[in-house]
């Protein structure tokens, strides 16, 4: 006999979790802020602050159900971007700064996919941490 199988119908299945992302309505109003980005080897974190700094919102490619290799893709990134743009436009935003960080896969296509959504960047700066005395010295020789 074997198992039957239960077709579900209703409305499709969408990539990620981006609709339950979208859930939640911003109380804040916002009309311009900054756009954080890290974009690492592994996961890419996008932030939206208020002009002093403060956090309102954000969103990670691993928070909208990519698991292990597929968090890191340009993909992902630009869901994240997405989401974040929608949001921003709930909140009634017209202008964003951007602050790039990290030399992830995902540096162009959240930035990209925010502006999709009619947000207009003032500035775009790259942050990226970088090293300037090199790796520590090896521990000393004992003969």
């Amino acid at each position: 006999m074997g198992k039957k199988r239960i077709i579900k119908k209703g409305g499709g299945s969408d990539v990620a979790g981006t609709s339950r992302a979208l859930n939640r309505v911003p109380k804040k109003k916002l009309a311009n802020g900054r756009l954080n980005i890290l974009a690492t080897f592994n996961n890419t974190l996008v932030t939206l602050c208020d002009t002093k700094g403060n956090a309102v919102m954000s969103a990670s490619s691993g928070a909208l159900g990519f698991k292990g290799s597929r968090k890191s893709t340009p993909f992902a990134a630009a869901k994240v971007g997405e989401i974040i743009g929608e949001k921003a436009l709930q909140m009634g935003m017209k202008e964003a700064e951007v602050v790039i960080r990290g030399v992830g896969a995902g540096r162009e296509s959240a930035l990209r996919a925010f502006t999709g959504k009619g947000i207009s960047v003032t500035k775009i700066t790259d942050k990226t941490p970088v090293p300037h005395n090199g790796p520590r010295a090896p521990k000393a020789r004992r003969v």
